[in-house]
């Protein structure tokens, strides 16, 4: 894996979401799986992140696919309540920084789970 995909993966290993954000250039964008329009700036993505880590549960990354230094994908499991799920997050960086993550999750069921306990945390 690259640096900065490397990185953000221990980041979030170890909880630490200021490093994890960190790594990010100020205006990166952060691409939902269940809200259609995409979040911009370090601090939006600081609070998503903060959010995620108290919704999801025994997160752990169980893949990495690296992209050269455009950045590279990991491939998670956690769970939400009762539903497991899997998921995968696309980080695309310039020049050693993180610019872009897009989070995918399955199935429907999880998915849904996950835009109920973040919608209440985050409004």
């Amino acid at each position: 894996m690259s640096d900065p995909v490397s990185a953000f993966r221990d980041a979030v290993h170890s909880g630490d979401v200021d490093a994890a954000v960190a790594l990010f250039a100020p205006d990166a964008v952060f691409h939902s799986p269940v809200v259609h329009k995409p979040y911009e700036g370090r601090e939006a993505l600081r609070v998503i992140l903060r959010a995620v880590v108290t919704v999801f549960e025994d997160f752990r990354y169980t893949g990495a696919y690296a992209d050269g230094d455009d950045g590279g994908v990991l491939v998670f499991t956690a769970r939400v309540g009762d539903r497991a799920l899997e998921g995968v997050d696309i980080l695309r960086a310039v020049d050693g920084v993180l610019t872009e993550l897009t989070v995918m999750v399955r199935p429907y069921s999880a998915a849904t789970a996950l835009r109920e306990r973040m919608a209440a945390l985050l409004t």
